[in-house]
């Protein structure tokens, strides 16, 4: 088999110093909040920790969905449900200026290739 197929060397064991269980919401419109609430060992929730807010949606391209994420602030549900819209439009912003640029980039590698007559 081929090295390429390897996987003794990737790390699959799960921090358990660091785990968390994940409940979703959603309005099945514009997108959904993921909550991650830190878990002990057990399963049992850490009130040492605060959960984690994650909101999601996606953008129709002509390649298909293009998915965008963000971390929402808050201590809260309510207040992560509240910073969703700004939070979204920042990833969205970020997302198309990162876009913009691999195509500025992609354009500037095809401007400077050498066209040869007959290849």
């Amino acid at each position: 088999m081929s090295d390429m197929f390897d996987t003794s060397q990737i790390e699959l064991e799960l921090d358990a110093g660091n785990l968390y269980t994940e409940s979703s919401y959603t309005d099945l419109k514009a997108g959904a909040i993921r909550k991650l609430t830190p878990v002990t060992i057990d399963g049992g929730d850490d009130p040492s920790r605060t959960a984690i807010f994650i909101g999601t949606t996606q953008l129709m391209t002509p390649e298909g969905p293009l998915p965008i994420q963000a971390r929402l602030p808050g201590n809260n549900f309510k207040e992560a449900l509240e910073s969703y819209p700004e939070a979204m439009r920042m990833a969205m912003d970020q997302t198309f200026s990162e876009l913009k640029k691999m195509a500025e980039q992609s354009k500037d590698k095809d401007d400077s290739r050498i066209i040869v007559p007959g290849r």
